[in-house]
């Protein structure tokens, strides 16, 4: 039976970013063949729609905004701290549920970023952090990587092959 890893939905060329496009990397679609890729849209299982205005996380990272000392918010000020927060345990249900030995999530983003995350100025500037979902997973003990790490995965992963 093939390894289970959540991947977020964009890298498999979903259109489930923010701006509705996506960001489909074709090294992420050639895990296919040795793992199950289950795809998830931690905004998205939190509620909010596609398209949707570009949300950045202010006052910290995913795990202070798990701690309630951080938010998630537009660059209008529209508070998405709630949606966020409903995804990444939506993310967390499905990753129990399936068996999922890791996470390989879309780097830089307030909600699957893992190592770097946007600096919640809206100015394009990553800082180190972890996005929502990528903090919960962490800390569930879960492994996560992005697709900057693919070499990682495939070492970890894809041995057989």
């Amino acid at each position: 039976m093939k390894k289970i890893i959540l991947v977020s939905s964009c890298l498999l060329g979903l259109k489930t970013k923010y701006d509705g496009g996506d960001n489909c990397c074709g090294d992420v679609l050639q895990l296919k063949d040795t793992v199950f890729l289950l795809p998830v849209c931690p905004e998205q299982l939190g509620g909010l729609p596609t398209p949707r205005p570009a949300a950045e996380i202010q006052g910290g990272d995913g795990h202070a905004v798990l701690a309630g000392s951080a938010v998630v918010k537009t660059a209008c000020g529209k508070d998405y701290t709630a949606s966020f927060l409903r995804g990444a345990e939506e993310t967390l249900r499905l990753a129990v549920l399936y068996g999922a030995e890791a996470a390989l999530l879309k780097a830089r983003s307030p909600s699957c970023g893992s190592g770097r995350i946007y600096d919640g100025s809206f100015r394009g500037k990553a800082v180190p952090g972890d996005g929502v979902a990528a903090a919960l997973l962490k800390k569930s003990g879960m492994k996560v990587y992005t697709e900057e790490e693919i070499s990682q995965i495939k070492r970890c992963f894809m041995k057989d092959s």
